[in-house]
């Protein structure tokens, strides 16, 4: 039995067709076998067969297609489907899939030896495409599939005409080229061949009359220039540069011209035995390591914080939030106030378990409480996942529910991280959610993404301030041990004066590292001394301006909450319960506990028992702050 991807579905047994249904049950078995060998979900099945236009009970139309095509392929013991914990395998020979048959040639003729061996496997390899790859299977997954399937194929015709002008066999391959421009006339790999190939027919105008063409078709497409590469070979054509004449003999000419190369056979033992990944490309596409070109392992996380320290319990919480049921997407929102070390948290618990995601990773920053920046759109970071899962541009929708349909099936069934940091709202969050297991999702926000734990089961973490000993390990390791421990009150001084939150730690150590020859005792008396606490915090740049960072959280509150907010500021101390809320208000119960809510959420005050709350004591300074500058009313 053999299965054909490259043009329509085709199952052969002993090289007759072999009838495997209608359009949605080809579908079904066309999803089997681009991962076969390996387990899809039924989550998955159905995401790649169905997309968002599922019927109702579908899971039981997917098990009847299932049902009748273990009976049609009865007929051969070469190919089964079976039942697997977590889903269904298609178990077939990789040597009996086109797909593992071209990317397997494609991978022998990158390695052969010698240039002649190489164009025989690159032309056998791009002799098992008989049109365009899953040709009438309609869908997003499918599209996406069909799409990496033809950049591969892309792939192997550019490195075989690279062979062959290496070989002198300009003339054999100009037909194709031409052929391949006019499909790809933005291709400046391909331009610079049929430029050369053209030139060493011995027709340099209409190499140069084609450089124009590109020149113009990139300024109007893209608004681009040439690339340096086409721009050499163009000023060298000009200059009748003899490098470029060809160096083969007149052989091996002779021979790529005549196409009389010797192919070599396919039936061998490391093609028939070789795992279903071997020498593959990683689409992306629910596993489908079955493609000829290596695909981008995005690897997009920032470097691990340098001066992390503590946070043994939340490490140890997100280790087991994200562990989770194999048979779904696991998430964790680790939310809390401005400056607690939310994104070091994410970064120092992703770079520990690098390991468990060996798909790669991928992260983004929302902006949601930027200081200098507008938040970023979903659209915009829904294009970007999808550029470095090696999306080309062409094959990107417009709109972003389609956006995150086309990435959710480009990440389905791979082990990959996903670091969405410093989101407004779970609506900035959900289109980069992935839609099938394998993947792990780390939120950062500053405030309760209440949405994503209530309908999406994502595991809240509230990330609160560092401990006395955390604080002080935090001045130690930026400022060195000795001098921390030569000064012990004066440590314990900062550390209370900055409320051991650690962006404040950051900025005051930041200070003092800059000032090796100072005390810690005099820098410790600065915010004592100064007119407002927060003005030990200020600075030139926005990310470590205390005032800047907390400015995005207050301007995204509710006219109520905000007033509340400023009210505190007028406070004594930083304690009170619902009633203060009313009485300070004015206002009804009701109407202040909806007030006290919004900023628990946005984390501005924390209710640490029933009806009780307290705000940070830097927070209540900059409500000070607020409330004399803009008033109370």
């Amino acid at each position: 039995m053999e299965f054909g991807l490259l043009g329509d579905l085709d199952v052969r047994v002993n090289g007759r067709s072999v009838d495997v249904g209608h359009a949605r049950q080809r579908a079904v078995l066309a999803a089997l076998v681009v991962d076969a060998n390996r387990t899809v979900s039924v989550d998955q099945l159905v995401e790649r067969v169905w997309g968002r236009a599922r019927p109702q009970r579908v899971r039981e139309s997917l098990y009847s297609y299932l049902s009748r095509l273990r009976g049609r392929l009865a007929a051969s013991p070469d190919a089964a489907i079976s039942r697997q914990p977590g889903g269904y395998q298609l178990a077939v020979r990789p040597a009996a899939v086109d797909v593992h048959r071209f990317g397997a040639l494609a991978a022998r003729a990158r390695a052969a030896g010698t240039d002649a061996h190489a164009f025989a496997l690159f032309d056998e390899a791009l002799a098992e495409w008989r049109g365009e790859a899953l040709a009438h299977l309609d869908g997003l997954w499918f599209d996406a599939v069909r799409n990496g399937l033809g950049q591969s194929r892309l792939a192997a015709e550019l490195d075989r005409n690279d062979v062959a002008l290496r070989c002198g066999g300009h003339a054999r391959v100009l037909p194709e080229l031409a052929a391949g421009v006019r499909a790809h006339p933005l291709d400046e790999r391909l331009a610079c061949q049929l430029m050369l190939a053209l030139y060493r027919c011995g027709r340099q105008g209409e190499a140069l009359e084609h450089y124009r063409r590109t020149r113009r078709a990139l300024a109007e497409a893209l608004g681009a220039d040439p690339g340096p590469e086409l721009r050499r070979l163009h000023q060298r054509i000009l200059a009748a540069d003899p490098t470029l004449a060809p160096d083969a003999g007149p052989t091996a000419t002779a021979s790529l011209a005549k196409g009389a190369l010797t192919t070599v056979p396919l039936a061998n033992a490391s093609l028939a035995t070789a795992p279903l990944a071997t020498g593959a490309l990683t689409t992306g596409l629910g596993r489908a390591d079955v493609f000829a070109a290596a695909a981008p392992v995005p690897r997009q996380l920032p470097g691990p914080p340098a001066a992390f320290v503590g946070r043994d319990r939340e490490l140890a919480a997100l280790g087991a939030a994200l562990r989770g049921p194999a048979d779904s997407v696991v998430t964790a929102v680790i939310q809390g106030l401005a400056g607690t070390g939310k994104t070091w948290l994410a970064l120092r618990w992703s770079h520990d378990n690098l390991e468990r995601f060996p798909d790669g990773q991928l992260h983004v920053d929302l902006r949601g409480f930027d200081p200098s920046r507008e938040p970023l759109p979903p659209r915009e970071a829904v294009g970007a996942f999808l550029a470095a899962l090696g999306a080309t541009p062409g094959s990107v929708p417009e709109g972003v529910d389609a956006r995150a349909a086309l990435y959710r099936s480009l990440i389905a069934g791979r082990r990959m991280l996903v670091v969405v940091d410093n989101a407004r709202d779970a609506e900035q969050v959900r289109p980069l959610l992935p839609g099938a297991a394998g993947c792990a999702v780390l939120v950062t926000s500053r405030t309760q993404l209440t949405g994503l734990v209530a309908a999406g089961g994502a595991y809240p973490l509230t990330l609160g301030v560092l401990s006395t000993d955390e604080a002080r390990d935090l001045l130690a390791r930026r400022l060195g041990g000795d001098r921390v421990a030569a000064e012990p009150e004066a440590v314990g001084e900062l550390v209370a004066r900055c409320g051991r939150l650690p962006l404040a730690l950051s900025i005051v150590a930041a200070r003092a590292a800059a000032l090796p020859g100072f005390p810690l005792g005099e820098l410790c008396a600065e915010p004592a001394g100064a007119g407002n606490p927060l003005d030990a915090f200020a600075g030139g740049d926005p990310g470590t301006d205390l005032r800047a960072v907390l400015s995005p959280s207050y301007r995204a509150l509710g006219a109520g909450a905000g007033r509340l907010f400023r009210l505190l500021g007028r406070r004594p101390g930083t304690g009170l319960v619902a009633a203060d809320a009313a009485e300070l208000l004015d206002v009804p119960p009701d109407e202040a506990h909806r007030a006290l809510a919004e900023l628990v959420r946005a984390h501005l005050v924390t209710e640490h028992r029933p009806g009780r709350y307290a705000c940070h004591p830097l927070l209540h300074a900059y409500a000070a702050d607020l409330a004399a500058i803009m008033g109370t009313g």
